[in-house]
């Protein structure tokens, strides 16, 4: 009997924790449970280990983070993982970025191998974000490059539907970053849910539009990557020092999305523990809690 309270207890207040956390982001949709840093592996001036990387992320107040490094980061991915877990910080996502000239169907490279390898080892399940190199489908008619980008996001989210993951596709420039064209992408495989992760540090070409791919891309959207923006560039900005930044998120705001929202920690030669700082003060600067 005693065991039985004491369980009731417990899931009670499993049960009131979840709640407050709904209750947070609901309240404030920038709380920092609903941010993800992203783009802080392979772009660390200070090349952290995974215990590093890890301790960063816990000691900086954040819950979770999204992976994603070159091939020495890759190498101790399952590592990391196991590191995370015990810590109790969530690996949100895994990149996966494929070659134009080393991956296909049926073939990946061997580092592309190597994060499926990794996840079905350690059991993580998590969402798959999809990045295509810009030349993937360069030299394709749009039927051309429909039929091969849905032939690989198939046979990725077969693969990954096997370790109880899902995949995501990564605007990442070119023709698949067209936000049109991940839709018919989406349209012509219902059968996977595919959903977008959308960067705003990637969609420089299309803010002519953004109004209106945004609205179409919102029943779709798994996680939104800030950045400050101007028309001009450059591509990776602080958050709060571009001058359309403001308005993007706002009019995400008043479409209804609610998160999460990934937070960058990409400069070449810059420590994210820096950039995370500033991202995260700019991003409450523009929408004050």
């Amino acid at each position: 009997m005693v065991k039985e309270i004491c369980f009731l207890i417990f899931i009670s207040a499993l049960s009131s924790c979840s709640t407050q956390k709904s209750a947070t982001i609901s309240e404030y949709p920038f709380a920092q449970e609903n941010l993800i840093p992203w783009s802080i592996v392979a772009f660390d001036s200070l090349k952290r280990s995974p215990q590093e990387r890890v301790g960063m992320v816990k000691e900086l107040g954040y819950n979770q983070y999204a992976f994603g490094g070159r091939q020495e980061h890759i190498d101790r991915m399952e590592e990391e993982i196991g590191i995370a877990r015990a810590e109790n910080i969530k690996m949100s996502a895994v990149w996966l970025y494929l070659n134009h000239k080393k991956d296909s169907v049926g073939k990946l490279k061997p580092m592309s191998e190597q994060v499926f390898q990794a996840l079905e080892k350690t059991g993580l399940q998590t969402q798959i974000w999809v990045g295509f190199h810009p030349e993937y489908f360069d030299g394709l008619d749009d039927e051309s490059a429909f039929a091969k980008a849905t032939a690989m996001l198939s046979y990725l989210a077969q693969r990954a539907e096997k370790i109880a993951c899902t995949i995501n596709m990564y605007n990442h420039g070119g023709w698949y970053g067209d936000p049109k064209n991940q839709i018919e992408i989406i349209n012509r495989l219902p059968q996977y849910k595919i959903g977008v992760i959308y960067n705003f540090h990637h969609a420089h070409e299309e803010l002519a539009s953004y109004n209106e791919n945004i609205a179409l891309l919102l029943p779709y959207l798994k996680c939104v990557n800030l950045n400050g923006m101007k028309e001009s560039g450059p591509k990776i900005m602080t958050i709060a020092a571009g001058d359309l930044e403001r308005q993007m998120i706002q009019r995400l705001l008043d479409l209804g999305y609610e998160g999460p929202w990934g937070i960058l920690g990409h400069v070449k030669g810059g420590d994210p523990e820096v950039l995370l700082g500033k991202n995260m003060r700019g991003l409450w600067e523009l929408f004050p809690r």
